[in-house]
């Protein structure tokens, strides 16, 4: 066949060099020792933009508010992440509407965002059953 010489050429020029995959393999191990301990494990990472704000605990969870200059958002995580269980997050701008979210997660609920640029805000949290409120805060 007159083009499978130029075909055959063009993979093994294709095919990776062991001196190169190794280099690679290197790299990524050494960046791997480099982000340290607990890269690689499962830890909550907020889904909320800004800074964190303020978090309360209580006995089965933990209730988490960032604040924005236009916006606040929170969340709550289960201190024992786990099986579904019933679950909810809100918050609330004074003077605005209750933002919420509910239903059966196993780790986290929310993230609840509402408007907040010079207003203070409410936040609520539940995991099963247990729960905790904040008054006026982030004023």
């Amino acid at each position: 066949m007159p083009g499978s010489t130029a075909v055959r050429r063009a993979l093994a020029r294709a095919r990776p060099r062991p001196v190169a995959y190794a280099l690679v393999l290197a790299v990524a191990a050494g960046l791997l020792t480099l982000a340290g301990p607990g890269a690689g494990t499962a830890e909550a990472v907020s889904v909320c933009q800004g800074r964190p704000a303020r978090t309360v605990s209580f006995a089965t969870g933990e209730l988490r508010l960032y604040r924005t200059r236009h916006y606040a958002c929170a969340l709550v995580l289960a201190k024992r992440p786990g099986a579904p269980r019933p679950m909810k997050v809100t918050l609330q701008p004074r003077g605005g509407r209750a933002a919420a979210v509910s239903g059966r997660w196993g780790r986290q609920a929310g993230p609840v965002t509402v408007h907040a640029l010079n207003r203070c805000v409410r936040a609520t949290a539940t995991v099963s059953g247990r729960s905790a409120a904040t008054g006026w805060i982030l004023c």
